[in-house]
C-alpha cells in the first residue's frame, strides 16, 4: 500500500488545484510535494496526471483512485481523532453516518440535545446518499448510521424507529394544491418530478402507475428529492417526497398532501455488527427517535386530513 504521505500530497493536490497550493497547506516544499506525487504514480504502474505547460491535471484513472483514496484517509483521520482523545482520557465521541437530509432534518437537533447533558461530547458526522448504500457502507467507519431500510448486510445490524408516508409536494398555485388528497392517477394528468430511478420513492411510484395502466409524463427529472421538490415549488410539476427530504430543501412555498396509495418508508439505525453498541451511540439513536416522531407529529398535524 503507498504511504500516507503520497496519499495525504494527492489529496492536497486534489483539493487545492495545483502542486504548489499542496505544498503550502502540507508545510512542504513544491519539489517535496511533486516526488511524492510521482512516487506514487510509479508505485501504482498506471497515469494519474495528464501533463500539460507543466501543468497536472488528474486522468479518469486517477479521478477513480482519488475517491478510494479519500476513503482511506478519512478512516486515517478517524484513528488519529480516536487516539487523541484516548490520550486526553475522554470515549464521549461518535461517529454518525447518514443522508443529507436527515442529518437536517432531525440528526441536528438529537446531537444539539444530547451535548446540553454531556460538556465532554463530541461527534463526526459524515452523509452519503440512499441510492449508494450498498456501495459505501463496507467502506465507511462509523458507530451509528441512520437510512431508509430495508438494508441487508452481514457486517450490520438495523433495528427500525419510525415509519413515514411519502407526501405530494406542488406550489401553491398547482391545480393539484386544491386537492385534499392526490393520487397516482392524478400524477398521471399533470407533469410529475421523476427522481432517480433507484430511489425507494420512485420505484414505488412507477410500480403503481404500471399497476394502473397509467403513463407519467416527467419534463424534468433530477437525481434527488430535494431538487425535485424545488422544481416544484417554481411551479414546473409535482413529485412525491420523503416528508423529511421535503421539509430539508429550503421550499417554504411547497404545499404538502397526502398521496395514495400509501408509499411508506421505514426509517432505520445501523449498528456495525463487529463491534458492541456503546452507550453513548445507544443514547444517541433514542435521541434521534424521539426527534424523529416529534417531527412526525408535526406533519402529520399539517397535513390535517384523516387517512
Amino acid at each position: 500500500m503507498p504511504n500516507v504521505r503520497s496519499l495525504e500530497a494527492l489529496r492536497a493536490f486534489v483539493e487545492t488545484g495545483s502542486v504548489s497550493q499542496a505544498a503550502a497547506r502540507l508545510g512542504r516544499t513544491q519539489p517535496q510535494v511533486g516526488r511524492l506525487l510521482s512516487a506514487l504514480e510509479q508505485e501504482l504502474g498506471f497515469a494519474l496526471f495528464d501533463r500539460h505547460s507543466r501543468r497536472l491535471t488528474l486522468t479518469a484513472e486517477g479521478r477513480d483512485y482519488y475517491q478510494h483514496v479519500e476513503r482511506v484517509l478519512l478512516g486515517h483521520d478517524g484513528l488519529d481523532r480516536v487516539a487523541t482523545q484516548l490520550r486526553q482520557g475522554g470515549r464521549d465521541h461518535i461517529r454518525v453516518l447518514t443522508a443529507p437530509h436527515v442529518t437536517h432534518a432531525i440528526v441536528v437537533d438529537a446531537i444539539a440535545a444530547l451535548s446540553r447533558d454531556r460538556p465532554a461530547f463530541s461527534a463526526t458526522i459524515d452523509s452519503r446518499v440512499r441510492v449508494d448504500i450498498e456501495t459505501w457502507l463496507g467502506q465507511e467507519h462509523f458507530d451509528l448510521g441512520i437510512t431508509v431500510l430495508p438494508l441487508r448486510h452481514p457486517g450490520f445490524e438495523t433495528e427500525e424507529f419510525l415509519k413515514i408516508e411519502a407526501v405530494a409536494a406542488m406550489g401553491p398555485d398547482h391545480p393539484l394544491a386544491r386537492k385534499q388528497v392526490v393520487t397516482v392517477a392524478d400524477l398521471a394528468g399533470t407533469n410529475f418530478i421523476g427522481t432517480h430511478r433507484r430511489s425507494l420513492v420512485q420505484q414505488q411510484i412507477e410500480r403503481q402507475a404500471e399497476e394502473a395502466g397509467l403513463a407519467l409524463r416527467s419534463n424534468f427529472e433530477t437525481s434527488n428529492g430535494m431538487i425535485a421538490c424545488q422544481l416544484a415549488e417554481r411551479g414546473l410539476g409535482c413529485c412525491v417526497a420523503d416528508p423529511f427530504v421535503a421539509h430539508s430543501s429550503g421550499t417554504a412555498g411547497l404545499v404538502f398532501r397526502r398521496f395514495r396509495p400509501t408509499v411508506e418508508l421505514r426509517y432505520g439505525f445501523i449498528f456495525p455488527a463487529w463491534q458492541p453498541r456503546s452507550k453513548l451511540s445507544i443514547e444517541l439513536a433514542r435521541e434521534i427517535a424521539a426527534v424523529a416522531k416529534a417531527r412526525c407529529a408535526i406533519i402529520e398535524a399539517q397535513l390535517g386530513v384523516d387517512r
